[in-house]
């Protein structure tokens, strides 16, 4: 078998939630996995307005989730309000192969599933679907970024954005930089903007090395470039699968 990633030293960034196919794939292909998990995933410091979607969930003609915790956050906040069963009108779409099997594993169906995994190309393909004050609930991350939702309002649709959960930066050992600056990584990915906001804030450019940078969408890519970091590659979606394919074309090019 070719171990594409042999020896490659692979930074990986996602929380530890996000994370387990990713680093269980790489390792497979060789690679050796260093993962710092910069971020975590945390309810809302006010669940209110969640709850409260969750007890009117029949309102709704569609819920559109752009990731997978916002989907368990809902489901749970559903399973708390009561409320499951009054599901049966509400229409699903997801951002992403990852976010939809997300639904799917609670039972539903998606009925909207975005192309290359972004905002934008979903509401385009929500477009023909939404008709005029069609009542949209949008549940998110609380620093989630708003290009979906202004999209979706764009064609006309009445959109309730509610916190679904938050992310925080982890308290990460010294032990965990003094490994970055002494190994330093061949291949690094980002699976957001705020991943790689953090990574600077916490570590500073100088522990990426020269290490080729790896994002999971255009959005994360565009971030990057923003912030000064070239990217060597870029996920053709927002997969497991499609990262280790991204690696494995920074790696040989």
């Amino acid at each position: 078998m070719d171990r594409r990633l042999e020896g490659i030293r692979v930074l990986v960034t996602r929380p530890r939630d996000r994370s387990e196919e990713l680093c269980f794939l790489l390792e497979d292909e060789g690679a050796q996995v260093l993962h710092v998990p910069l971020l975590e995933l945390v309810p809302p410091e006010d669940s209110r307005p969640l709850m409260a979607a969750a007890e009117s969930i029949q309102r709704y003609k569609w819920v559109v989730f752009a990731s997978a915790s916002a989907v368990d956050a809902l489901m749970e906040a559903l399973r708390e309000a009561g409320t499951t069963q009054l599901l049966s009108p509400v229409r699903f779409a997801a951002v992403g192969p990852r976010t939809a099997r997300a639904v799917e594993g609670y039972g539903l169906k998606v009925a909207a599933e975005s192309p290359n995994g972004t905002g934008e190309a979903l509401a385009e393909v929500l477009r023909p679907a939404l008709q005029p004050e069609d009542e949209v609930l949008l549940p998110a991350a609380e620093e989630g970024r708003r290009e979906l939702e202004d999209a979706l309002r764009e064609h006309g649709a009445r959109v309730t954005r509610v916190t679904a959960y938050r992310a925080r930066p982890t308290a990460l050992p010294d032990e965990t930089w003094a490994l970055l600056e002494s190994s330093p990584p061949d291949v690094a990915l980002f699976a957001s903007p705020r991943t790689a906001e953090a990574f600077l804030e916490d570590a500073g450019r100088e522990r990426l090395g020269a290490a080729r940078l790896v994002a999971i969408g255009p959005t994360t890519a565009a971030a990057l470039s923003q912030l000064g970091l070239a990217v060597a590659a870029v996920a053709e979606r927002p997969t497991p699968e499609a990262l280790v394919e991204a690696t494995v074309r920074a790696v040989r090019g």
